[in-house]
């Protein structure tokens, strides 16, 4: 049984609420020496944010400063899970966001919603009920929707089972299968196709034959499966049987020259793993179908679904993001394909009473979808309710402002921002969105979104995005 790690810790007998904190200033927090007491966090994912935070502290002084820490008590004034602090009032956000959200950078629309995490109330609204494209901030919707409908403890298994005149590899719908060598050990490693012919030739062996016939099922999707912005660095063809997200090069995220048949190019990397163990595949691979009490030889697993939705939403992955909507429609009972699973993701949406939102893809590269300022923070508000643990992820895997993900290269100008504000980011062009989680001068959790379209300059935009979230970070803003 995979270990619940979000659950029956230090960390979720002191609330939601007090994690979202955490999750919003860990890296930080982990310099002051607070990490350590807290139990568990976010699934092991975020080492390298801790290291850095610790160097930071450790090695600043007067001419090489590192990363600002905060001090305790603001942090701890969040982590009380209780209306303690002061709430910002909306004249109070109004005065420091208006100014910025009136910059030409911010294109032709924009619209921007605060609210706090602790009562879900709306603290300030530009437009807020106004839908526009959301870019890559629709992947909080897909993930919530993924942990809703399947658990954080999920996972996703690609398995071998026996054929009619040899074997089967079915694809379960992994985007993280990887070909490549394990770069490290431990439960958020991904599924590894070396193992599962590992496993299998050993199976094949066990039973006297070193030489088989093999078949690879990729049936577990439906539909087309390019996405409508067609051939892509930015995103495969949607497969239930995938190694690497199907990139041809070793990277693991960011853009990349994309295979044209993941299904039938993981299998013959199959094949050839086989015959480095001693099992020969006579003749060519083939597709097949694997039958419905075809026995199974054996299988490898993906990490949790935790830990897949925290690398989507860090990295911006689409490839992750388009499975998280598949896996959604197989659970609700739709086809596996865009269309249902634009179905099953609105419908778990509707159901966490998050309406009005326009789902058509599970990455957001699609324009069609259309989503509002106010849903994108209500969303993030439900995913720090008490009432809704499994979705802390959501939550967890937000990129932290200037250390991590897309956000890695940002808020360099942006000192009470930096490590304190957590977003994901969206882009297309003449489309850029910011959406996450800030603690305010005086303790509170806040939840934003900010959007704009008709940008021309998306780096000037981004600033201005970025800007505005340290605002609310750095915004007593009381009455």
């Amino acid at each position: 049984m995979v270990r619940e790690w979000w659950r029956n810790s230090p960390l979720e007998r002191r609330g939601t609420v007090r994690l979202v904190a955490v999750s919003a200033l860990a890296g930080l927090v982990a310099a002051a020496g607070a990490v350590g007491a807290a139990g568990p966090w976010e699934g092991g994912q975020r080492k390298a944010e801790l290291d850095r935070a610790a160097a930071g502290a450790a090695h600043a002084d007067g001419r090489h400063a590192g990363p600002r820490v905060p001090t305790a008590p603001p942090v701890l004034a969040a982590l009380g899970g209780r209306a303690t602090a002061q709430e910002p009032t909306r004249d109070g956000l109004a005065a420091v966001l208006e100014p910025l959200l009136k910059d030409a950078a911010l294109g032709t629309d924009r619209s921007a919603a605060v609210y706090d995490a602790a009562t879900g109330q709306q603290l300030y609204g530009s437009a807020p009920d106004t839908a526009y494209t959301p870019a890559s901030t629709i992947k909080p919707a897909t993930a919530a929707a993924a942990l809703a409908a399947l658990g954080p403890d999920h996972r996703i298994d690609t398995t071998v089972v026996a054929g009619g005149d040899g074997i089967v590899l079915v694809g379960g719908g992994d985007p993280t299968l990887t070909a490549h060598p394990a770069k490290a050990a431990g439960p958020q490693q991904p599924a590894s196709l070396q193992d599962l012919a590992e496993a299998t030739a050993r199976k094949l062996k066990e039973r006297g034959t070193d030489h088989t016939k093999l078949a690879y099922d990729a049936s577990l999707y439906s539909g087309p499966p390019l996405h409508v912005i067609g051939p892509n660095e930015n995103i495969a063809p949607v497969s239930a049987l995938m190694t690497d997200e199907g990139r041809l090069d070793d990277s693991d995220h960011g853009p990349a020259g994309r295979s044209a048949d993941p299904a039938g190019d993981a299998a013959r990397k199959f094949a050839e793993l086989l015959g480095e163990r001693g099992v020969k595949v006579d003749g060519d691979v083939t597709q097949g179908a694997a039958g419905a009490k075809a026995e199974r030889l054996a299988a490898v697993s993906s990490p949790p679904l935790a830990a897949l939705v925290e690398r989507a939403l860090t990295n911006s992955d689409n490839d992750i993001a388009e499975a998280l909507a598949r896996q959604t429609a197989l659970a609700s009972g739709q086809p596996a394909s865009f269309e249902g699973a634009a179905k099953a993701v609105t419908e778990r949406l509707d159901k966490l009473g998050l309406q009005g939102a326009r789902i058509a893809d599970g990455s957001g590269l699609d324009r069609a979808d259309q989503v509002s300022a106010a849903f994108l923070a209500q969303l993030l508000v439900r995913a720090a309710d008490p009432a809704h643990p499994e979705l802390r992820p959501v939550l967890t895997g937000l990129p932290v402002a200037g250390f991590t993900g897309t956000l890695s290269g940002r808020y360099a100008d942006e000192e009470t921002g930096r490590g304190t504000v957590r977003a994901k980011t969206g882009t297309l062009t003449g489309v850029n969105t910011l959406a996450g989680t800030a603690v305010s001068a005086d303790g509170r959790l806040l939840t934003f979104a900010f959007m704009s379209s008709g940008t021309n300059d998306a780096d000037a935009a981004q600033r201005v995005l970025d800007r505005m979230a340290t605002t609310v970070a750095g915004c007593g803003c009381g009455g």
